[in-house]
């Protein structure tokens, strides 16, 4: 049976027209309302508030919970500093990308760890022989994202924390309005935002105080449609959507490393062992076989294409996760994993792997795209990620 998030009682009487879909094991929202446009135009103009409790949260805590974090990390934890928050993907020994999240450090002993998929097991595997304890913490702990340029003012008036000094990736204990909670500068949608952490017990209250306190800042609650679209502007990642888990790879093919996922940032060859290590020295001496970008779509062919059956160009509207050839010169060479409209950018965009030798910036492809039922070729070019860089997101 499918589980129901701490913040049910508040978001299921919101919703509109029961547009409920599932994300780890849970039931979350597509959209509160019966389309999503507001919810979007809240993330870029507003505030959005986002319930993102189905992420996996695990506690690690110990004298060797850094060397364990380190050991399965391609990051180098022993520069991670108190209260910093690090992305980060984690790999099979092959060097493949088994999920991405974040691991904040609460304590000189004590970290958490986001995941997209359940990964305690490997974890327990990986810390054999250490002095360490993993807990899952997933459904003991609530997680609310707030995203949008009034996103600071309304957290200042109701938490008791310095939020005029808090860096982007890095987290604060505070008190909002009593209610004991963590509040990071992150979030999924590239524009200032913040994730506040409480107690599940607590979560209802934390919602009526958000709401209470972001009326006169136009919050809105969001579903998970307006996120998607904020996600591709900003050239974020989805498991199993944009990159399949090497965990759940049927064939090799289907896997990718950080280098082929444009994270080759995140890996720190020169550090102590960790998981695959010696895969990902021997990526980057050869260079990656793939590369991620964006893709940008002609407006003007697509328009002809629609034009040539007597139609008006048909955009989506909401955004798509499918795989869609890339080509070039007739040859297929990558394929788009997701993709939408950008109603602020007002282009057609998608994400895709590229083999590397066409992922030059501004290289001419086409991506397959359906009209009237016929499969067609709209002319595009390879761009880069993220589509938005706003600059309030560090600010």
């Amino acid at each position: 049976m499918l589980k129901v998030t701490p913040f049910h009682p508040r978001t299921a009487a919101l919703s509109q027209g029961q547009a409920w879909r599932r994300w780890a094991g849970h039931t979350v929202l597509s959209s509160y309302e019966l389309y999503h446009d507001r919810e979007y135009s809240a993330i870029r103009n507003a505030a959005a508030m986002i319930d993102v409790s189905p992420l996996y949260k695990y506690a690690i805590a110990g004298a060797d919970a850094e060397r364990l974090l380190d050991r399965v990390l391609p990051r180098d934890m022993t520069k991670a500093k108190l209260h910093q928050v690090m992305y980060t993907p984690w790999c099979d020994a092959a060097g493949k990308v088994i999920d991405d999240g974040t691991v904040s450090r609460l304590d000189d002993q004590q970290f958490r760890l986001t995941a997209a998929d359940p990964n305690l097991r490997w974890l327990h595997h990986n810390a054999v022989g250490m002095d360490v304890t993993i807990e899952d913490v997933s459904d003991s702990i609530a997680a609310v994202s707030l995203q949008g340029p009034t996103s600071r003012d309304i957290l200042k008036g109701i938490a008791e924390a310095d939020l005029d000094t808090l860096r982007f990736f890095r987290l604060t204990h505070a008190s909002i309005q009593g209610i004991p909670a963590t509040i990071s500068r992150t979030g999924y949608t590239g524009d200032l935002g913040y994730e506040i952490w409480v107690d599940a017990g607590r979560a209802v209250e934390l919602w009526d105080r958000l709401i209470d306190g972001g009326e006169a800042y136009g919050i809105t609650p969001a579903g998970i449609l307006a996120l998607d679209i904020a996600r591709i502007e900003a050239g974020l990642l989805m498991i199993e959507v944009d990159y399949v888990s090497a965990h759940h790879a049927l064939i090799e093919a289907q896997t990718s490393s950080p280098y082929e996922l444009g994270l080759g940032w995140t890996v720190k060859l020169e550090k102590g062992p960790f998981v695959g290590q010696a895969a990902l020295a021997q990526e980057k001496h050869r260079g990656p076989a793939w590369q991620f970008r964006g893709i940008e779509v002609d407006w003007e062919s697509l328009e002809q294409l629609y034009a040539e059956v007597g139609l008006p160009p048909k955009i989506p509207t909401v955004a798509w996760r499918t795989s869609a050839p890339i080509y070039v010169q007739g040859v297929q060479v990558g394929y788009a994993t997701s993709g939408c409209w950008s109603p602020l950018l007002k282009k057609y965009i998608a994400m895709a792997h590229l083999e590397s030798r066409y992922a030059r910036l501004g290289t001419p492809v086409h991506m397959e795209v359906t009209v009237e039922h016929r499969r067609k070729e709209a002319m595009a070019q390879v761009a880069k990620l993220p589509f938005l860089d706003l600059e309030r997101r560090r600010a």
